[in-house]
């Protein structure tokens, strides 16, 4: 089947939605499937019809962690026009490519698409708002080219069948868990191996062979970095390794943690998906210390209908994970595979932590049993599943 994949967004970027796009893209072509992208790109200057440098193939398969590559067709986008623009021209270009289904993430693309009887999916990962959202969705319904919308949790399919009504339609709804790359994640190194191997500063000059947590992904708000340094400074003998960020939260964090004279943190800022796995394994415990309201990329809260890809990385990397009992995260995580904590209480996850660090037998259980939990969150289980029946 020749699929054609339209991006919400410009690439390269750090927002995960792009990570998502790039990973979808590998599987539906590890499934000899003929997998063709298109991704907005703006005009370097206003004033002149040139547009911004597209990146290298290399530079991209570094960036997101790929092993195969694809065609990619960079269209021009209009910033003012918000994404309606790129919507007309991707779906003009899927029609001349004549591909059998189209699949996208920007609702503007997948309402036009549809109206026209293209065969199309519409993934989405937060209730649509405003008065364009809710207008999209209900046009990509209701005309003929609509195949599938995959959501990805149990939460987001009950609010979306509560308010847009999918009675006479059931079977266009499927819940789709975000995935993992598992090839990426098979013999990683033993922690203190892992933290030999990367160029890391070495807190209190213990850091291979001390206990250590970690953290990867954004800092926005919601996302448990003032919680983090509160670990951090009621567990002086435990390391702290925070991956990503933008450049302007990973400096604030910093400056936040000498002003409180912590010297177990570790702060990396962003690491190519390439290379993450490797940051992953060099922790012996891993954190997702949500809170009740998360920002992403854009602003809003996603907390009610959180799928985030660093738990299932987590999973495959085969740690300890420790996450916040948030409703939402227990379609993936139990007591079997996780710690599962309020939170809002530091002292309780510092409790959790020091009773794994003297208990390195429950340590080793929660980590293979997250390992093979993982098996089945797959990027390819994923794409399988979403196009089965198509």
């Amino acid at each position: 089947m020749k699929i054609a994949v339209i991006a919400p967004t410009y690439l390269p970027a750090r927002r995960a939605n792009t990570v998502q796009v790039m990973k979808m893209c590998q599987a539906f072509l590890s499934l000899d499937h003929e997998v063709h992208l298109a991704v907005p790109t703006e005009r370097a200057d206003p004033a002149l019809d040139a547009y911004a440098l597209v990146p290298s193939w290399d530079e991209l398969q570094k960036h997101y962690g790929l092993h195969c590559s694809f065609p990619i067709k960079w269209l021009p986008s209009w910033p003012e026009l918000r994404r309606y623009d790129f919507g007309w021209r991707s779906v003009r270009w899927a029609r001349r490519l004549q591909a059998d289904l189209i699949y996208t993430r920007l609702p503007q693309a997948a309402a036009l698409a549809s109206l026209m009887g293209l065969p199309t999916i519409l993934e989405i990962h937060d209730m649509p708002t405003g008065r364009a959202g809710p207008w999209l969705l209900r046009r990509f319904l209701g005309s003929p080219g609509a195949r599938r919308m995959v959501v990805i949790t149990q939460a987001l399919m009950e609010d979306l069948k509560r308010d847009f009504l999918f009675r006479s339609r059931p079977e266009l709804l499927i819940v789709a868990p975000d995935g993992v790359d598992l090839i990426r994640y098979q013999d990683l190194p033993e922690p203190s191996t892992a933290r030999e191997q990367l160029s890391l500063p070495n807190p209190a000059n213990r850091w291979p062979g001390r206990f250590t947590a970690g953290y990867t992904g954004h800092l926005y708000p919601g996302r448990g970095a003032k919680l983090l340094l509160e670990l951090a400074q009621l567990e002086p003998e435990i390391n702290f390794l925070l991956v990503g960020g933008e450049p302007v939260d990973v400096e604030r964090l910093r400056s936040q943690a000498i002003d409180r004279g912590l010297t177990n943190v570790i702060l990396t800022g962003f690491i190519p998906n390439a290379d993450l796995p490797q940051y992953q394994a060099a922790c012996d415990a891993l954190l997702m210390p949500y809170q009740t309201r998360v920002a992403a990329s854009s602003g809003g809260n996603i907390a009610p209908y959180l799928s985030p890809m660093k738990m299932f990385e987590y999973l495959a990397c085969g740690r300890a994970i420790l996450s916040s009992n948030l409703p939402v995260l227990r379609e993936i995580l139990s007591d079997k595979n996780a710690i599962l904590l309020p939170p809002d209480d530091p002292h309780v996850w510092v409790q959790a932590l020091q009773d794994l660090k003297n208990n390195p037998a429950r340590l080793r259980r929660l980590a293979a049993q997250a390992r093979q939990d993982s098996q089945n969150y797959s990027w390819e289980a994923r794409a399988a599943r979403i196009l089965h029946g198509l």
